[in-house]
């Protein structure tokens, strides 16, 4: 199907603001960069895009991609650099910013938690603090009482799953720890504060959009026809995406979760936020990546077909529009990017499915969290010495979708026909 329409799915790009926006801070990915080892390349997130400094460029190249949608975060420690003191700089800033994004006619859509902490709330037990929620609703309430006027639309807490299984599980992320307990209780106390800031949100801004994004992943049997794997494949599923998606969705806390006091089953989701980027094989506790499949920089599958099936589970969890709120690849060498993205473009056009926002991730190359400045997500590409941008192919390809909310049969054979995935 060299072309399509997709006259209901509004496109856009996502960042996250530890990730593109530089600055000598102190969160807690600040601290973990800082110590030998723990970035694969070595680089930390002072660097980044330098987007703090370049807020009015960037949203002019947004401008020239003919972007309408724009997911961007808020550095928590920016905002709030001490317990319960407030910068009213940052927030000015971010205010600038948003009124320039709209200025433009680019929607914002505000992440207030992706995966940044700062140090002080570390120093206080981080997650796993008794007062760890409350404090989350703090910033929370500041942030709808600031800059609600210019934002309506609002990710309270990206990818639950990831943050928790990351940072306590498999102790690749801060703070290091390597504890099933310590992961469920993360896991349980960031669906707790997902659930109180859609309430919070609610109370203060009555037309608001509020959702939770969710890292989701196809788990497929190793062999399907092994009852082990199988089984394995289903517990997987569960445990890392399952349960979360469920409680952060209808606040049906399931095994391993509890109900929280005060939390009845209802809707704590407007739209259901899907962050998508492959698909992994189970044969017994953990996951793994197939062989002989098309696979990106970092060795992911690329499985188009996953995303509409996984939106088609989250819209049978909870019945709301499917907002794809990241789907991206790494692609140094802007071979496959096109391909990537029109193949899963396509998968949304010809699905029945009320998806209806797409946001590409990424905006800009950024600094990927453990990966550093290695793994090129970028539909610009970023010279990190020079901070010079330049618009890849894939990226005027993508531009070329917006304008035309689908994909020409002109551009298909310009800029996807003669791309090929590398093959794992």
């Amino acid at each position: 199907m060299p072309g399509f329409s997709l006259p209901n799915c509004a496109l856009g790009v996502a960042t996250a603001a530890t990730q593109i926006e530089g600055g000598d801070l102190d969160t807690n990915w600040h601290r973990w960069a800082a110590t030998p080892g723990h970035i694969h390349d070595g680089t930390t997130p002072a660097r980044a895009a330098d987007h703090w400094n370049r807020v009015a460029p960037d949203t002019a190249l947004l401008a020239e991609l003919g972007v309408r949608h724009y997911r961007l975060g808020l550095e928590w420690a920016r905002l709030e650099p001490a317990p319960g003191r407030f910068d009213a700089d940052a927030f000015a800033h971010y205010r600038d910013e948003l009124t320039g994004l709209r200025d433009a006619g680019i929607t914002p859509l505000v992440t207030l938690h992706h995966f940044s902490v700062p140090g002080w709330f570390d120093d206080a037990g981080g997650w796993l603090a008794p007062a760890a929620v409350r404090t989350f609703l703090r910033l929370v309430e500041k942030v709808v009482r600031e800059l609600g006027d210019l934002v309506g639309e609002w990710i309270t807490i990206n990818e639950i799953n990831v943050q928790a299984v990351k940072g306590w599980l498999y102790g690749e992320w801060p703070p290091g720890e390597m504890s099933l307990p310590r992961t469920i209780a993360v896991m349980q106390a960031l669906l707790e504060a997902h659930v109180a800031a859609y309430r919070l949100i609610h109370e203060l801004q009555p037309d608001a959009l509020v959702g939770a994004a969710h890292h989701l992943r196809v788990f497929r049997p190793r062999h399907r026809a092994n009852p082990v794997h199988a089984a394995s494949a289903l517990a997987t599923r569960h445990l890392f995406q399952g349960a979360a998606v469920r409680a952060a969705s209808t606040g049906r806390f399931l095994p391993p979760l509890r109900t929280p006091r005060g939390v009845r089953p209802g809707r704590y989701a407007d739209f259901q936020a899907i962050n998508y980027y492959t698909r992994n094989t189970v044969r017994g506790i953990g996951d793994e990546m197939a062989t002989g499949v098309p696979v990106n920089d970092l060795g992911w599958e690329i499985h188009p077909a996953g995303l509409v099936e996984l939106a088609a589970w989250a819209h049978r969890v909870l019945p709301v529009p499917v907002w794809i709120t990241e789907n991206g690849t790494a692609d140094a060498a802007d071979s496959f990017r096109a391909r990537y993205l029109y193949e899963h473009l396509a998968a949304i056009a010809a699905s029945d499915l009320p998806i209806e926002r797409y946001y590409h991730w990424c905006f800009t190359d950024n600094w990927e969290w453990a990966e550093g400045e290695s793994a090129r997500f970028g539909l610009v590409a970023l010279d990190f010495e020079s901070q010079e941008r330049t618009i890849r192919e894939s990226g005027r390809f993508y531009a070329d979708v917006i304008a035309h909310s689908g994909a020409t049969v002109e551009a298909h054979d310009r800029w996807v026909a003669g791309q090929q995935y590398p093959i794992g």
